[in-house]
């Protein structure tokens, strides 16, 4: 091991995925780097083995009492849940918390960390979780309009009311957290508003956002994207025309969305700032994806969306990173866009049907520091054992056993991952680490070879030379020493199947060999269940001719 590896390793060991940190010296923060980020807890790297609640699971304090324990059952350790407006301010002015204390409270005894959602003036691009008087009085908390004028259950982005009352609305909850929680650090993180957008025809088209649309394009924007140029967007930079002056002589057919991304983030901005003021918690936005071949406006157009996330970037710079919402199928692709440098990688929401395969992904080839399937609380504890296909409960107890070597070689760059399935476009795939590279193919039965499983995923995790960690189900996986590294023999020296105990120490469950390594050739990977391998590789020089 190289004395920055040594460096690494000790500064970074001590990770805890699980335990609380009580009276810690300073507030969680995100500690970036130039190609990625950290969750970092009482002074050290946190692993958010996370979910997300339904939106109508976190209402009640009854609700905490059933679904926090069972939660902590799963192998969860962090709970995503959301804090509506309606329901802290029933009243102007007048706050409520006492179902959120609950809910913090009950997280501390079952040794669970919370994110709070804040559904402030948009929810799904919608402002479903306003309160009834902001409801009521539509000419003070003035609405987005379409293009025939219809007024929409959208507030403006232009309303000065409406951010005066968030903000503050948002600004009390955060004086309050900080009071209730600012020692224990329960709450971790805080997401301001929810999957933000216009939903409509590209903008709102009200009086007021057509006046601000056909003026000027702020010269402070235009400077600062220009002074990013190099690393926008390739669809921002395509359309960016800094010698323009209204937003479609600068931003051509993007304008419409670019414009919306612009309001959204300074009102974001101002909310966010307010509430940093009161206590210093990380803060992000999330963004809810377009499907394939969606316009902007069939999702919510203005959102942090990939395409003009340098906006915001430039805009909001209170948000301390920046995470997609992920459903559809391209999930590597998806979040891939949001591995550019200055960002922290946190999935806040995944489909659950394949979170099983997409969190080994995340976690050890997009570095994430989090990862967090949406209805958490649909998920049932697995009675069993040959059940078809891995759950996220499982992957999570094996991560949990992994996390201090995880974020320790995550950022020292020590880590892979990949996931294939029975319609991915080739049948194997590799990946290099440590000098050797990693062939994965799906399983097959023997001696039919009919595949075993549709689907298949590995984390790769090097602890020392020639020395690796992997966990993942449904794959066979080859070895062979990397021709860019050297021109070496190599091959197998051992493969166990390991677990590790609540001491930390490691135990070997199987010593795979013969059939179960293919004659020493092949990591079999169990086609079902999520296991933990640890394998040994060697190299030795190759024969001289004639000696």
């Amino acid at each position: 091991m190289t004395p920055k590896g040594l460096l690494v390793v000790s500064l970074l060991a001590g990770c805890l995925s699980g335990a609380l940190i009580s009276n810690a010296a300073e507030p969680p923060k995100i500690l970036k780097s130039s190609d990625r980020g950290q969750l970092i807890v009482g002074g050290k790297p946190y692993l958010i083995l996370g979910g997300e609640l339904g939106n109508s699971s976190a209402g009640t304090a009854a609700q905490a009492d059933s679904i926090l324990p069972r939660l902590a059952s799963l192998h969860v350790n962090t709970v995503l849940m959301p804090v509506a407006w309606e329901q802290i301010e029933p009243a102007e002015g007048n706050f409520d918390f006492e179902i959120l204390d609950h809910w913090i409270d009950v997280a501390r005894q079952q040794h669970l960390h919370l994110v709070l959602l804040w559904f402030g003036s948009w929810k799904n691009g919608v402002s479903s979780y306003i309160p009834e008087w902001v409801k009521q009085d539509p000419r003070r908390f003035p609405r987005a309009e379409s293009a025939d004028g219809e007024q929409l259950e959208i507030l403006s982005t232009l309303g000065t009311e409406s951010l005066h009352a968030d903000s503050a609305a948002f600004s009390a909850l955060m004086k309050h957290l900080e009071e209730k929680d600012g020692n224990d650090q329960t709450v971790l993180m805080v997401q301001v508003e929810n999957e933000v957008g216009y939903l409509g025809h590209g903008r709102d088209r009200s009086t007021a956002a057509n006046r601000l649309f056909e003026g000027a394009v702020p010269v402070q924007l235009i400077q600062d994207l220009q002074r990013n140029r190099d690393s926008l967007s390739p669809e921002l930079r395509t359309h960016f025309n800094p010698a323009g002056k209204t937003w479609r002589d600068v931003f051509g057919d993007a304008s419409d969305e670019v414009f919306m991304a612009w309001n959204y983030a300074r009102y974001i901005q101002s909310v966010a700032e307010a509430g940093k003021r009161e206590y210093l918690l990380p803060m992000y936005v999330n963004c809810q994806l377009p499907a394939p071949g969606e316009r902007a406006g069939e999702y919510p157009s203005g959102g942090p969306h990939p395409y003009y996330l340098d906006v915001y970037r430039v805009t909001a710079p209170s948000i301390d990173f920046y995470s997609p919402d992920i459903y559809w199928p391209n999930f590597e692709y998806w979040i891939d866009r949001y591995r550019f440098g200055g960002n922290a990688v946190f999935v806040p929401e995944a489909r659950m049907d394949s979170a099983p395969f997409n969190a080994l992904y995340a976690y050890g080839e997009a570095r994430a520091f989090g990862f967090s399937p949406f209805a958490i609380e649909s998920v049932q504890q697995s009675t069993n054992a040959e059940s078809a296909a891995p759950n996220i409960a499982e992957v999570y107890d094996v991560l949990s056993q992994l996390s201090d070597m995880l974020v320790a070689r995550q950022a020292s760059g020590d880590t892979r991952a990949l996931v294939l399935h029975k319609d991915s476009p080739r049948p194997t795939r590799t990946i290099a680490l440590g000098g050797y590279l990693f062939e994965a193919a799906l399983s097959r039965s023997w001696p039919a070879r009919t595949l075993a499983t549709d689907d298949g995923a590995m984390i790769a995790i090097q602890s020392r030379p020639n020395e690796f960690y992997i966990a993942g189900s449904g794959l066979t996986i080859s070895f062979e020493r990397d021709p860019d590294a050297d021109n070496k023999l190599s091959g197998i020296a051992s493969i166990e199947e390991v677990s590790r105990g609540a001491d930390g120490a490691w135990t070997t469950l199987r010593r795979l060999n013969g059939d179960q390594s293919n004659q020493g050739r092949q990591l079999s990977m169990d086609p079902h269940r999520t296991r933990i391998y640890h394998v040994k590789l060697y190299v030795a020089d190759r024969p001289v001719a004639g000696h």
